[in-house]
């Protein structure tokens, strides 16, 4: 009677660590396709893909401009703010450039090196663009990204998928496929000897 109860004991558990392997498995999938429809397009699309030097040659805050309302959001979504133009010499190529925060900065307005969240307090994004704009007087030398290609003349000081970024975003449900499937293996290993053992 208490090896019954022992049997039906380890098969249940045996049943529940396949289940916990199989749904990680079907997890990491899942995450996988989210990152391949998502991440993916983005930094295979970005041409900024070379690291070079860019030295600052003038940054000048605009009069305010609106937010363009390039993505069909509402009239009232769109709100001013002092439009920042960072301009940098390239010291590969020498060149007057214009520098953008990310490759999103450039699709979502042109005219301005950097567009700050969108914030209630006018003041509060005011001080904001001011401390960006000094603090690229202050460091007048940093990395940024250019196109290798020549299909953008610009440059960006940051890539919103860099290949570490993109290597961190696969790591979590390459982790986890890795932990079903040896959970997976381990449940039929143990039925295996199972068996085995109850064949002898």
């Amino acid at each position: 009677m208490l090896g019954k109860k022992l049997v039906t004991a380890q098969k249940r558990g045996e049943t529940r660590a396949l289940c916990l392997g199989l749904g990680m498995v079907a997890c990491s999938v899942m995450m996988y396709f989210f990152i391949g429809i998502t991440i993916v397009p983005f930094y295979t699309k970005s041409v900024w893909t070379t690291e070079t030097t860019c030295k600052v040659l003038k940054a000048n805050i605009m009069d305010k401009v609106l937010c363009p309302n390039s993505k069909g959001l509402e009239d009232e979504d769109t709100f001013p703010y002092p439009c920042l133009q960072v301009w940098v010499n390239l010291t590969t190529s020498g060149q007057e450039v214009m520098l953008y925060h990310t490759e999103d900065t450039l699709e979502r307005n042109p005219k301005c090196s950097y567009i700050p969240d969108k914030l209630e307090n006018s003041k509060e994004v005011k001080a904001r663009v001011e401390k960006i704009a000094s603090n690229f007087e202050k460091y007048q030398t940093f990395p940024c990204y250019y196109d290798p290609g020549k299909t953008q003349t610009n440059v960006i000081l940051s890539r919103l998928y860099p290949p570490k970024g993109l290597l961190f975003a696969f790591l979590w449900p390459t982790l986890m496929f890795t932990g079903g499937c040896l959970i997976i293996v381990l449940v039929k290993i143990s039925q295996y000897f199972s068996v085995l053992s109850a064949w002898q």
